[in-house]
C-alpha cells in the first residue's frame, strides 16, 4: 500500500503564495508519476499539475490551463515528496487540493496525467482558501 499525506494548505490573501507538500510512504515504485488535483464546492475535480519521468533525472511536468505560469510542481526524490508552489493566488484557486500517484510505467502524455481515473492512490486533501 501507498500512503500520501498532503500538507501546507491554509488561508492566504489574493496575490499571495503557498507551497503544498505531499509525502509518499509505503510501497515504492521504480518509476511513477505524481499529480495534484483540486475540487471546489459544487465543482468537478480539476487537474492542476503532474510530474512524471522515465528516469527521475529528467522529469517532465504538465499543468492545467488555469494555473499555468503561476504554479510549479517539483519533486524531492530522496524524500519521496512532491511539492506544489502556488504563486499569484486568486480567489478562484480556493479548493481542496489532492495529491495522487500513478504507479504504472511513466509515459509522456498530458492527456493521461490530467485524467484522475489514471491515478492509483490519493491523499486525503488539504484546504486552500484564497481571500479577495
Amino acid at each position: 500500500q501507498v500512503q500520501l499525506v498532503e500538507s501546507g494548505g491554509g488561508l492566504v490573501q489574493a496575490g499571495g503564495s503557498l507551497r503544498l507538500s505531499c509525502a509518499a510512504s509505503g510501497r515504492t515504485f521504480t518509476t511513477y508519476a505524481m499529480g495534484w488535483f483540486r475540487q471546489a464546492p459544487g465543482k468537478e475535480r480539476e487537474f492542476v499539475a503532474a510530474i512524471a519521468a522515465i528516469t527521475w533525472s529528467n522529469p517532465i511536468t504538465y499543468y492545467g490551463d488555469s494555473v499555468k505560469g503561476r504554479f510549479t510542481i517539483s519533486r524531492d526524490n530522496a524524500k519521496n515528496t512532491v511539492y506544489l508552489q502556488m504563486n499569484s493566488l486568486k480567489p478562484e484557486d480556493t479548493a481542496v487540493y489532492y495529491c495522487a500517484l500513478d504507479s504504472e510505467r511513466a509515459r509522456y502524455s498530458r492527456l493521461y496525467y490530467s485524467t484522475d481515473a489514471n491515478y492509483d492512490y490519493w491523499g486525503q486533501g488539504t484546504q486552500v482558501t484564497v481571500s479577495s
